[in-house]
């Protein structure tokens, strides 16, 4: 085997050595009868999920090492491209929970990455209850946003990581998903928040809902004094929607309509969860839960 040969087999290998400890941390044994169940929509970007959904379980891992922390997706599509397409095997809820009974598990916290307590949430919430007998002590963690300090701590979270943007000639966009649940009222009160804060060249939309990238388009349109615009998911993953909905070449993505309203586009791919304050607040939502 020549020198080049040696230098990819053992990438290769490498990279095997890297897919096996992703996989068997979805199935890991327990340390004791203490788990604290992480469960996410998913994703299929693999570079995104490792950095914000794994950079989430790591931070609640090293927060409380007398825990085992394991993973469970909601999306069921999700689930299933990863198994076909990467052989990576993630449990669904009933899956993790039942997984989690068989394995002896009696203290059970259980913390969602979901940005609002929304349909998701509330489906959760609904499933826990089914299970709930087969614990001894059971809690579920709130989501990212519901206090006002949770507004305010990620509202300074992602002007600090955009500040370098902020001349007075960028607008400054967030996009969000969206919902038709109330908690979609949670993207008019960070537009509150970060306006109260003086962040004035900060915007808020969503994809799927209210404020819509029309009502964003026409406020940064009344301002009248910006030339350029960044783009930034106020996502956990920098996923799909991210990078269709938002940086997509396709004529409706967010950035061919500011490209087209004559603005220059600077898209960044980064989602919520690779932010290190952002992790912090997950982790003070599990140990509230853990108080309880």
């Amino acid at each position: 085997m020549n020198k080049r040969s040696k230098l990819v087999a053992l990438a290769l290998l490498g990279a095997s050595a890297l897919f096996a400890s992703v996989f068997t941390s979805c199935h890991k044994a327990p340390k004791n009868d203490k788990e604290i169940l992480v469960v996410s929509f998913g994703t299929s970007y693999n570079n995104s999920r490792d950095l914000t959904i794994g950079g989430i379980e790591n931070a609640i891992a090293a927060a409380f090492p007398d825990y085992t922390v394991a993973r469970a997706f909601t999306a069921d599509t999700i689930i299933n491209i990863l198994k076909e397409r990467d052989n990576l095997a993630i449990d669904n809820v009933d899956e993790a929970l039942t997984r989690a009974a068989n394995n002896g598990i009696k203290t059970l916290v259980v913390q969602p990455t979901h940005l609002m307590n929304g349909f998701e949430y509330t489906d959760l919430q609904k499933t826990l209850a089914k299970y709930e007998s087969k614990f001894s002590k059971v809690a579920l963690a709130q989501p990212l946003l519901m206090s006002d300090d949770d507004f305010s701590a990620v509202a300074d979270a992602i002007t600090a990581k955009t500040k370098a943007f902020d001349d007075g000639n960028t607008a400054i966009c967030f996009m969000g998903h969206g919902t038709e649940a109330e908690s979609n009222g949670v993207y008019a009160k960070m537009q509150d928040v970060l306006t109260s804060k003086g962040f004035a060249n900060y915007y808020v939309g969503t994809v799927e809902a209210t404020p819509s990238v029309e009502d964003v388009l026409a406020a940064i349109q009344a301002n009248g004094s910006y030339k350029n615009v960044v783009l930034h998911p106020l996502m956990v993953v920098a996923g799909d929607h991210a990078n269709n909905d938002m940086a997509g070449d396709e004529d409706d993505s967010w950035k061919s309509i500011f490209e087209k309203a004559g603005y220059s586009v600077n898209c960044i791919l980064e989602g919520l969860g690779q932010d290190a304050t952002i992790q912090q607040l997950y982790v003070a939502h599990t140990k509230a839960a853990i108080d309880k």
